[in-house]
């Protein structure tokens, strides 16, 4: 079973990537489950959303505590949350940043594998917003291999109908410029 949990904003769209991821993988035959975790935030407040995925059903009914896989939509919420704290040992950070490795190794004290796009960059220049949600999950596919890209294309159209097409494209550009390195020792 693959975990992930996300950290967003509220108004970020971290609830709506569960969703799309969780419906690829239905689609794929796998088995999902997604859920979010916030109070009474308003807009730009820390939201968690988490995601299980898995060959076979997932009888858990609770939340993430040491995931698999971490994806921060906002590295801001990185000096706030303190994400990593539970990450597994063997654990993806998915990021989204314009600094290199050596940078974000050097700034934040990451060991754990390490995938980093430019989301915000991607996403003003396909959608024409800075809005990253679906974009980061191309940088997810790409560090993890959860679904296939061309899974997420018919979640898509259906969620956002014809806006669909730009965030499928947006999703695929990211998927082909998210670098990931290795874990550091």
């Amino acid at each position: 079973m693959l975990e992930i949990r996300f950290h967003g904003r509220g108004g970020q769209g971290a609830v709506t990537s569960v969703e799309l991821l969780a419906l690829a993988a239905i689609n794929e035959g796998k088995f999902a489950q997604g859920f979010p975790s916030f109070g009474p935030e308003r807009r730009g407040a820390p939201v968690l959303a988490f995601l299980r995925i898995d060959d076979k059903p997932i009888g858990l009914r609770c939340k993430i505590a040491n995931p698999d896989v971490i994806l921060i939509l906002d590295p801001s919420l990185i000096r706030i949350q303190n994400p990593t704290a539970d990450l597994k040992a063997n654990g993806i950070i998915v990021l989204n940043t314009n600094k290199s490795h050596a940078e974000i190794r050097r700034e934040f004290g990451f060991k754990h594998k390490l995938a980093l796009v430019d989301a915000n960059t991607i996403a003003k220049e396909v959608l024409g917003v800075p809005i990253t949600n679906t974009t980061m999950l191309g940088a997810l596919i790409r560090a993890t291999g959860v679904v296939a890209v061309e899974s997420m294309e018919e979640p898509l159209r259906e969620r956002f109908g014809p806006l669909g097409v730009k965030n499928y494209n947006s999703l695929k550009v990211a998927y082909d410029k998210t670098v990931v390195e290795e874990a550091q020792s």
